[in-house]
């Protein structure tokens, strides 16, 4: 096959971090490319460098033999080179269309913008996607689901000759995702080449070519997905061999305790649903997007108005008017967007964690000594790997992060954990600490309640599980009944 794009001995640091040493990587012509490694381990870094948002300090860029170097992003797509940001880059405020073609906007030749034109080519594109959005919707009032195909439209739309994917199914359905993956097998006969990163290593196996895969910054093996396995990649990637995934449930549910009771009434034409959570469970919310998971937990801690709730804590009757007000009642939540809802990513780890809660001399004055022995604690007892507390939290790989919203948590006494999403984005040596952290906290009596789309995880971690479907509570699975046949049975209404 013909080499596309070709990355020569790549090299980037930043201040105090070497993040890439020394990187090759061929993209050839019809090509569907995987990278992998652990969060940290330089993937996007590597992608960034390839679409001119870094520039690398040495090494040489060929697209199709041409030596090439990309002073901005801009430069890259010009070239035929797009990137599907696991981030997204959408402006809140503006529709569909209006995002897809900013900048590049289709004009008449009088120069005035052509809306009939790009309206066209942007429906063609979701046709293709099997989409339905509206395009004349800010997309900030889209769901994240719609917002990632917004993403995907607009790096198809760009006819790129090479496309890299950055985690594009995290926020998918499995049926979108199929979607995504027939159209990058029509892009793979025409001849584009892409690179695609994903944390879900039966995608890699079910779309990929080749895989090369990256630890710590540096290059570790190219080989073709038929000739290898899940255990062969793993150790390549965490350089050691993961026992066990999910950890071992080491103590029985305390089910003498109810440690919340909540009967919720989103709306006044939607039916109740009622729910409790023992001390020490974690407790599964699954079903598909756009169930009601999200929204029964962003009731309940009062980020969202409903009809009617009644909520017990230790048999007390609780209020839960915001979020601000559970908090104090004990009450945490890891949102799903963890980057732009749980964190604030220029402060630095111990900002983060000290955010809601200082220790103090008296009213008015922190006491910074006590502040900076429990962040050291706290960093401790979750694993942060951090070179110090007053590293950025924006420079830390995304388990890492995730752990940093946790420990914020602890430093609230929070005895009532709500995980939405917890481990998406989050690569398979950092999803197992994850997890042991989860049972370690249920061993010390806090209370967990996981929303997961992976339904390994539901299933491998949770002691009992509450299925979803159009917006309500349809089934209480406990022990064998925990299987993923008889989840979907119920998420999909098979079940009936």
């Amino acid at each position: 096959m013909t080499a596309l794009l070709e990355l020569k001995q790549i090299k980037k640091s930043f201040p105090g971090v070497k993040a890439l040493d020394g990187i090759n990587l061929t993209i050839r012509q019809g090509e569907i490319h995987a990278l992998l490694g652990e969060n940290g381990a330089g993937k996007s870094t590597l992608v960034k460098i390839m679409c001119g948002i870094h520039q690398p300090d040495s090494g040489e860029i060929l697209l199709e033999g041409q030596s090439r170097h990309f002073d901005n992003y801009r430069q890259a797509i010009d070239a035929g080179v797009g990137i599907i940001f696991q981030e997204f880059s959408l402006i809140p405020y503006m529709n569909a269309i209006d995002n897809i073609f900013l900048n590049r906007e289709v004009k008449n030749r009088w120069g005035l913008l052509d809306r009939k034109a790009m309206r066209k080519k942007v429906e063609a594109i979701f046709k293709r996607l099997a989409v339905n959005i509206d395009l004349d919707c800010p997309v900030e009032q889209l769901s994240v689901a719609q917002q990632q195909f917004v993403e995907i439209a607009k790096a198809l739309s760009l006819d790129a000759r090479v496309l890299v994917l950055d985690e594009p199914t995290a926020t998918l359905t499995p049926g979108e995702a199929d979607h995504l993956f027939s159209v990058m097998n029509d892009l793979k006969l025409l001849g584009v080449g892409m690179v695609f990163i994903s944390h879900h290593l039966d995608e890699i196996f079910t779309l990929c070519d080749r895989i090369t895969v990256l630890r710590d910054g540096t290059y570790v093996q190219t080989l073709p997905v038929a000739e290898t396995n899940v255990d062969e990649l793993v150790k390549l990637m965490v350089g050691r061999t993961i026992e066990h995934t999910f950890p071992l449930k080491s103590h029985p549910v305390d089910t003498s305790t109810r440690l919340l009771e909540a009967s919720i009434q989103r709306s006044k034409h939607q039916q109740e649903d009622h729910f409790h959570l023992f001390k020490g469970e974690i407790l599964g919310f699954a079903g598909l997007v756009g169930s009601g998971r999200t929204e029964t937990v962003s009731a309940l801690i009062g980020a969202s108005a409903c009809y009617r709730k009644q909520v017990r804590l230790n048999g007390q009757s609780a209020a839960l008017r915001s979020p601000a007000e559970a908090l104090k009642q004990g009450i945490g939540l890891l949102p799903e967007s963890r980057k732009t809802e749980g964190l604030v990513l220029p402060f630095s780890v111990a900002q983060n964690i000290t955010l809601n809660r200082h220790e103090r001399f008296g009213r008015f004055f922190v006491n910074a000594g006590k502040d900076n022995e429990i962040v050291r604690r706290l960093i401790r007892e979750v694993g942060v790997k951090t070179p110090d507390p007053d590293t950025a939290v924006n420079t830390l790989s995304g388990g890492n992060q995730q752990k940093v919203v946790i420990a914020r948590w602890l430093n609230n006494d929070c005895n009532i954990l709500i995980f939405d999403e917890p481990t998406r984005g989050i690569d398979v040596g950092a999803k197992s600490e994850i997890y042991q952290m989860m049972q370690q906290l249920t061993q010390k009596g806090i209370s967990i309640i996981m929303i997961s789309s992976e339904l390994p995880e539901i299933i491998g971690v949770c002691d009992r599980v509450l299925v979803f479907r159009a917006g309500h509570i349809v089934a209480e699975l406990t022990g064998d009944e925990i299987e993923s046949h008889n989840i979907m049975l119920h998420a999909t209404g098979s079940a009936l």
